[in-house]
């Protein structure tokens, strides 16, 4: 299965730019809040309808603006999970469930696939209690088996653990991850937090001001985010301007110091990242005077402020975590970084996709 987007939607002052492609697996859509994650799903669900582009779901054409092609919700054979689940209140688990086998006209291909998804999403002994009986991540299970019960082409979920707390969140990660990855078929997950993306998602497409930057492999972009908004979203807290001196060396504008770096850089640098896990006092490589500024106590980890000897005073503080077992008796006079740990970043790209200022101004 392979789904390839290409729109443009104009909702105000805001535009989504989205093109990208992604096939069977977890895809990931990264972004802060009001960025336009949910609202490329929406397109691609049939519930908005883009202004221009393109939606083609394993060789078949959802939308297309030229051809006014737009097929409705119900004929895209998409699978949307909505925020709240959307359950029916008065109805129960099987009921629920059974909704999504509306299509399928033979009794007893509708009972065995029904008595399958009770089985998969371990609810059978659940099957007669209504939503408000249910844990979180019961009504989410139901919620899921609906879905799958329609046999979707394509997977989306928006925001799946936003409503959990952090522990059932991080075991309703674990059991759907592998469920999912039984299922045939793309999946596209919405979500902010950085850590359930890197968890779930093979891919991971950012966003930012409706702007999508194409998917990349999960790990390849948390080692190498390319870019100010990528970097940031993946838990960079340091940055600074940046211009390129050589091949491998660039210089941190307001840090005031130099870097070199593990890969070559490109002529369009502009600024670059340090993980706050990365400084380390006896690191000999890319050396430089620092000054103790604050300190902040977490549970596991210290968090320490601190700056450059010829740091911008306009400048933020740089930030340092180390487990709490690593804490220095006495604040260091001089870090290091090595090089392959400085990030370069560069201008964002979006994938292609052009902004139109005639499409803007609709």
């Amino acid at each position: 299965m392979r789904l390839e987007v290409d729109i443009q939607k104009a909702l105000g002052a805001f535009s989504l730019h989205a093109s990208f492609s992604c096939e069977n697996g977890i895809t990931g859509l990264l972004g802060p809040s009001g960025c336009g994650k949910s609202l490329t799903l929406k397109c691609i669900a049939g519930i908005e309808r883009p202004d221009k582009g393109r939606i083609v779901l394993d060789g078949r054409t959802l939308f297309d603006s030229e051809k006014h092609i737009c097929l409705p919700p119900q004929a895209r054979n998409t699978g949307y999970l909505f925020q709240n689940y959307a359950l029916f209140p008065n109805m129960n688990v099987r009921q629920n469930i059974l909704c999504g086998l509306r299509k399928e006209k033979d009794r007893k291909k509708k009972e065995q696939f029904l008595e399958e998804m009770l089985r998969l999403m371990q609810l059978t002994d659940l099957q007669r209690l209504r939503p408000h009986q249910l844990s979180g991540g019961q009504q989410q299970r139901t919620a899921l088996a609906r879905i799958l019960a329609s046999r979707p082409a394509l997977l989306m979920l928006d925001e799946p653990f936003s409503a959990l707390d952090a522990h059932l969140r991080l075991k309703l990660q674990i059991e759907l991850k592998d469920l999912l990855h039984t299922l045939d078929l793309p999946v596209l997950m919405v979500t902010h937090d950085r850590d359930e993306a890197y968890h779930m998602c093979r891919s991971i497409a950012v966003m930012d001001h409706g702007f999508l930057i194409p998917p990349r492999p999960t790990k390849e972009l948390f080692s190498d985010p390319g870019s100010l908004c990528a970097s940031r979203l993946t838990g960079c807290k340091n940055h600074s301007r940046a211009r390129k001196i050589s091949e491998y060396e660039l210089e941190a504008l307001d840090w005031g110091i130099r870097l070199r770096t593990a890969k070559p850089l490109r002529d369009d640098l502009c600024m670059v990242g340090i993980r706050a896990h990365y400084f380390h006092p006896s690191c000999r490589d890319n050396r430089f005077p620092v000054t103790f500024v604050r300190e902040m106590e977490e549970p596991f980890e210290w968090v320490i402020q601190f700056r450059t000897d010829r740091q911008e005073k306009s400048s933020e503080n740089l930030w340092w975590r180390l487990p709490k077992d690593r804490r220095p008796q006495q604040f260091p006079e001089e870090l290091g970084i090595a090089p392959v740990n400085v990030l370069p970043l560069y201008p964002e790209e979006t994938g292609g996709t052009e902004a139109d200022p005639a499409f803007a101004e609709k």
